[in-house]
């Protein structure tokens, strides 16, 4: 009696493969897409909470937020760590040193670019009052700042950062800079 010996067949084991090689792509294709979102999310979630910081420090000095928008020292903040690196100190730190209202805001604002600075790489940030955040033709938010009649509008916290189209190319405006990723408005008090 003979046996027959029967087993794989070259083209078999190529076919086997070349099968695996492409669920290893996808896998890791997915994974990248997967790290590239979880990365998003982060840096969304970050702003987020810094926006919710500030708007709660800004809320709590009363005097300066009842200031007019020439003298509030928080419609000032145009904050870019990529341009203006880790932000000066104030001239008082409000930790150690007795601080009025004036003086406050500007320790407020110093700690929190300073967390902007190392909790959201290249990061912008912009404090405004501002009645249209929102550009509907371009379906974005801007960040140019265009008050309202008699310096109306609420005070909005715009911050942005780089971000990665699915294809690994940068997000940018027609005018080659990347638009803000958050708007955070904080109801003005009305004086």
């Amino acid at each position: 009696m003979k046996h027959q010996v029967e087993g794989f067949s070259l083209v078999e084991v190529l076919v086997a493969v070349l099968v695996l090689a492409l669920g290893v792509i996808g896998t890791a294709g997915m994974q990248l897409t997967a790290l590239r979102t979880t990365q998003q999310s982060t840096f969304q979630t970050t702003a987020v909470q810094l926006a919710a910081e500030i708007a709660d420090k800004m809320r709590a000095n009363e005097s300066q937020m009842k200031l007019g928008a020439a003298l509030n020292p928080y419609l000032h903040v145009d904050y870019w760590a990529t341009t203006q690196g880790e932000p000066p100190p104030p001239g008082k730190r409000c930790y150690v040193d007795h601080c009025n209202g004036a003086e406050l805001a500007l320790f407020d604002i110093y700690e929190w670019q300073k967390r902007v600075h190392t909790d959201l790489p290249g990061g912008r940030v912009m404090i405004c009052r501002d009645a249209e955040p929102w550009n509907g033709a371009m379906q974005a938010l801007t960040w140019s700042c265009k008050a309202g009649p008699m310096d109306g509008g609420s005070v909005v916290i715009k911050m942005g950062w780089q971000e990665k189209a699915a294809d690994g190319t940068l997000v940018r405006t027609a005018g080659k800079e990347f638009a803000p990723s958050v708007a955070f408005t904080v109801q003005p008090y009305v004086p």
